[in-house]
This record gives structure tokens, sequence and C-alpha cells, in this order.
């Protein structure tokens, strides 16, 4: 017979959604946040950012969320500004997700954007895209 404890561990392979779950609340808080503008910080008033994805830890102590500004401008600018209001964003986020204890959250560039851009980049270049219009039946 199970113990109760091991019905509510991760340990031993079991797929566990809350993280994935709250992750994405976590994500429509975050972008409420930057929609409706409500951080103090000069640097991020009137900015646009998208966030692409928030990753939460097994624990749910931490959170890691991607995000990229609206044409890449100013990122570091921006991730410093991010990083310097994370205690307030926290607090808005709180306010948003019922949580026992909200995760603390950690900011980094999207960087998928640009690797699906080097990615299309190749696909395009004469020599790539000769391999793949040439028919499979034709032979090697």
């Amino acid at each position: 017979m199970a113990k109760l404890h091991d019905l509510f561990s991760t340990k031993g392979g079991t797929n566990n959604q809350r993280p994935l779950r709250v992750g994405e609340e976590i994500r429509h808080a975050l972008s409420d946040v930057f929609i409706r503008g409500e951080c103090r910080s000069a640097d991020l008033f009137d900015v646009t950012i998208s966030i692409s994805e928030v990753r939460v830890a097994p624990d749910m102590k931490n959170a890691t969320a991607f995000f990229m500004p609206l044409a890449g401008q100013n990122k570091e600018k921006i991730l410093n500004a991010l990083i310097a209001s994370t205690g307030e964003i926290r607090h808005h986020v709180s306010k948003r997700v019922k949580l026992r204890h909200t995760p603390k959250i950690h900011f980094k560039l999207d960087e998928s954007f640009d690797v699906a851009q080097h990615i299309e980049t190749l696909l395009k270049a004469p020599e790539v895209a000769r391999d793949i219009k040439k028919d499979p039946i034709e032979g090697e």
C-alpha cells in the first residue's frame, strides 16, 4: 500500500502537472502586469514586453520567466529594469495568482526567437534549398 507522502511526491517518475499549470498562470499574470503598466520603474514605462514562457521549479520556490521586448530593442536595459523591479512584480503577481507562497521570479531573455531566425536563414541558403528540393526517388 502506498504511503500518503508517496502519493504527492514527484520522485519515482510520476508526472506532476502542477508546475506547468502554475507557470502558465504566472505567465498570464505577468502579461497582465506589463499590459497595465503597473511597475513604477521608468525603464519599464510604455515598453511592450512579451512573456513567452514561465518555468516553475518542481519545489515551486523559483520561477524563470522568459521575455522579449517588442522588436528586441533595449534588451539589456529592460532586463536590468526587470531584475531591479522583481520584488514589486512578484507582489503584483501574488495578488493575481492565489498560492500559499509565490515563487521567486527570475527573468531571462528568450533566445528562441534568435535561434528560429537563424534556422530560417539556414534553410533559405541556396545550398540547403537545393538539397531540400531534391527528389528522394531520384537516388543518391
